[in-house]
């Protein structure tokens, strides 16, 4: 199935706009370019999501959740190894964009010229925590926040609420941190109803931001060894999601040999 993304609608009438590169590897279209070549102002909801080993795993079981990745406008790098797959199957690297320089660009680029930022998801304490945080190191945004309800899956009038909600702020961006893949489809499913004009899922940069959680020193993000660091700090999510892991790892090297399993 061939998904069109608004990006590419908008684009055609913004011919001044440098167009981002893209690679395709593992059946995912994934973005590989400066974050500076993706639009803060479209009349149309774009929607970033990210892409690791563990998300590609959860995906062969999970349609749904295949299908919000796929839709998505840009697809950016989180971790480096599912840069693995297009090293060996095109020797091509994919430029990284984790979920923490995804969250930090765009709060520098809307603080050097002021606007309003929504944060969708987690507790009503770590919002707090988000919204102090923010005035203090970006004084020029507008923060707002809604924190859902804590349930497996949201019922219609959760969804309009949270909805309803953004309208009613119009904000310039809206973060969402509910955890994949339910923050991925929820992006997915619902940004055609929203009044934004960038929807970012970010996921635990919220806890990292809010300091409910210890976050990890870029210095390890350079050595590309961020994800070593969190399996010290939090294994309980290395045991977790070991297995889908491996499913991406196996997938790869099966690509090796002609062997499409995507």
């Amino acid at each position: 199935m061939i998904y069109q993304s608004n990006y590419f609608v908008e684009s055609s009438q913004q011919k001044e706009m440098k167009k981002p590169a893209f690679i395709d590897t593992m059946g995912y279209t994934v973005f590989s370019d400066d974050l500076d070549t993706i639009p803060l102002h479209n009349s149309k909801a774009l929607v970033i999501n990210t892409i690791s080993p563990c998300s590609y795993g959860i995906a062969t079981t999970d349609k749904l959740f295949e299908e919000a990745l796929k839709k998505s406008d840009f697809l950016v790098l989180d971790g480096v190894y599912f840069a693995l797959a297009s090293i060996l199957q095109k020797g091509k690297n994919i430029k990284k964009n984790q979920g923490p320089d995804v969250f930090y660009f765009f709060m520098d680029k809307m603080n050097k010229k002021g606007g309003k930022v929504f944060f969708l998801g987690s507790s009503e304490s770590t919002l707090l925590k988000i919204r102090e945080q923010a005035a203090r190191q970006y004084p020029n945004i507008t923060v707002f926040t809604y924190s859902p309800p804590f349930k497996t899956e949201f019922s219609e009038e959760d969804n309009m609420d949270m909805v309803n909600a953004i309208n009613d702020i119009k904000p310039d961006l809206v973060f969402v941190g509910m955890t994949a893949p339910k923050q991925e489809k929820w992006s997915i499913q619902h940004r055609d109803k929203l009044k934004t004009s960038l929807i970012i899922s970010i996921g635990n940069v919220f806890d990292w931001f809010a300091g409910t959680q210890k976050p990890i020193h870029p210095f390890w993000f350079k050595l590309r060894l961020g994800w070593l660091v969190r399996i010290f700090l939090r294994p309980e999510i290395f045991r977790r999601n070991t297995g889908k892991q491996m499913i991406f790892f196996r997938d790869a090297l099966l690509s090796l040999f002609k062997q499409k399993v995507y």
